[in-house]
């Protein structure tokens, strides 16, 4: 008896083996139809919305940037990666699921120089690389979902619907914090394999500091403040010189940025 059920142990265990392969296999697959059909579905609201820039002459700036840092990116991730410039009025740039990366037209006029705009696709980069943007999808629907149950537990007082609200806030605030600083050390990476200047990250926030804007951009917003960012970043310059000390720190160094103010566009359809 002893010796059948070892014998049905040995027989079963493969096959359980190859099940739970399977199924992580599913679910992987799965994981990755649902973040392709995200990112089209945000592609075709801002395109029905008329945002997506298809023709302008700020492509000329994007285009030596994003040909440089896709292919020091590319053989990571999964899914194409493309680049494109939709119309806001505030300087921003986001990753999507699937690997579209959208840069406002007001960022072109915003950053002083090619090596601020590289140092913030670069960062968008790394919610690509990471899956960030799924992931903090994910993590919201259950900060909601926590926050219904409290509601429905305690009764939907305005003090409990306040105090709903701050948890979600605070939980939101703290993933930010978590996944944004990790972005900024591993786009400074890819900056300096791109062989862009990974300073410029550091130039930026300085001139989102003492920039006017009422609203902040996504790699500003809900995220560590400023200065523990830059000292994140120079300890990590500092901590890998092999990687970052041919790059000079002094903005002097940097490319300016010319751009035409108001450079006609031609929008997707």
């Amino acid at each position: 008896m002893r010796k059948l059920a070892i014998v049905l142990l040995l027989w079963l265990a493969p096959a359980a083996a190859a099940q739970a392969a399977a199924t992580a296999a599913l679910a992987q697959q799965q994981s990755a139809d649902d973040e392709r059909s995200m990112g089209a579905q945000l592609f075709s609201e801002l395109k029905s919305e008329g945002e997506i820039v298809a023709s302008s002459p700020l492509y000329d700036k994007l285009q030596p940037l994003s040909t440089a840092i896709t292919a020091a990116v590319q053989p990571r991730y999964a899914y194409p990666i493309h680049f494109y410039i939709v119309h806001e009025p505030q300087p921003n740039a986001f990753a999507a699921p699937g690997g579209n990366i959208y840069v406002t037209d007001a960022m072109f006029y915003f950053v002083k120089n090619t090596e601020e705009l590289a140092g913030t696709i670069c960062h968008e980069t790394s919610h690509l690389l990471n899956h960030d943007s799924m992931n903090k999808m994910k993590e919201e629907q259950k900060i909601r979902d926590r926050a219904v149950g409290a509601t429905i537990l305690l009764g939907p007082s305005i003090g409990i619907l306040l105090a709903t609200a701050g948890i979600g806030e605070l939980d939101s605030l703290h993933y930010s914090r978590d996944i944004e600083e990790r972005a900024d050390l591993m786009g400074a990476d890819t900056c300096a394999h791109a062989g862009y200047n990974p300073w410029g990250l550091v130039w930026l926030f300085s001139d989102f500091e003492n920039s006017p804007a009422k609203q902040p951009p996504e790699i500003i917003s809900d995220h560590p403040d400023d200065q523990h960012r830059v000292q994140a970043l120079e300890r990590h310059f500092q901590e890998n010189p092999a990687l970052f000390g041919r790059f000079d720190s002094n903005p002097k160094s940097a490319t300016p940025m010319r751009v035409a103010h108001s450079e006609p566009e031609v929008f997707l359809r």
